[in-house]
């Protein structure tokens, strides 16, 4: 699994690093509404902490078409309610995908760590040796 691809889907929304629910069903190959089907059949793994919905009102102005249209808001899940899909969704499929996930929010977590602005200064200090 390419890491790169897994960390263009990790967002940060309300100041925590999540993945939404449609891009783990497209990651897992399953369908959107079987990954919220199994969440919701097992609330009681998903405190606040790993999983929140966008919006808890029904899309109400939405329609659904032959085509697929979203008529709920999505899950975002944090690296923990990540983990956790690994249990709910028990496919070989699910545990190859969860390993390359949290190997991608930790290649986030490095890199926020170690700064770009670290590099500049670097960058400036061998300028000014040369």
């Amino acid at each position: 699994m390419d890491l790169q691809i897994i960390q263009d889907k990790i967002y940060e929304i309300r100041g925590q690093k999540v993945m939404l629910d449609f891009d783990l069903a497209e990651l897992y190959g399953t369908e959107t509404k079987y990954l919220k089907r199994s969440v919701k059949n097992n609330l009681k793994r998903f405190p606040s902490d790993f999983m929140f919905e966008l919006n808890s009102l029904r899309c109400r102005n939405c329609t659904s078409n032959q085509r697929g249209g979203n008529r709920y808001m999505p899950f975002a899940f944090t690296e923990l309610g990540v983990a956790m899909l690994s249990s709910v969704l028990n496919s070989e499929i699910a545990i190859e995908v969860n390993m390359g996930i949290m190997r991608a929010f930790v290649a986030v977590r490095q890199l926020i760590a170690n700064s770009p602005t670290d590099k500049i200064g670097e960058i400036k200090n061998e300028l000014k040796e040369l």
